[in-house]
């Protein structure tokens, strides 16, 4: 599970153990003592959470336009295209 420092709970991070996860969250800087984490697929997160907010740039996905699933789909689609072409 790949997440903020908001996420940097005791109980948030037991409960992902106890699922059988991964934590990659940082601590949060009031933490006594950090715990480690691989930094790698953290920015790999950052460079997901660009993407989403590049496509909700445009106001027919932020605001949801499309009445039915597959023209909100496609509407996506093109909206994807978009952002990975500029």
């Amino acid at each position: 599970m790949i997440a903020g420092t908001a996420f940097d709970a005791d109980r948030f991070r037991t409960a992902l153990e106890d699922q059988g996860s991964t934590a990659v969250i940082p601590c949060h800087r009031s933490r006594a003592r950090a715990i480690p984490y691989d930094p790698d697929p953290y920015e790999e997160h950052h460079l997901a959470e660009c993407f989403f907010n590049g496509i909700e740039q445009f106001r027919r996905i932020a605001t949801r336009y499309e009445k039915t699933a597959a023209n909100f789909l496609a509407t996506a689609h093109l909206a994807a295209a978009m952002v990975w072409l500029r």
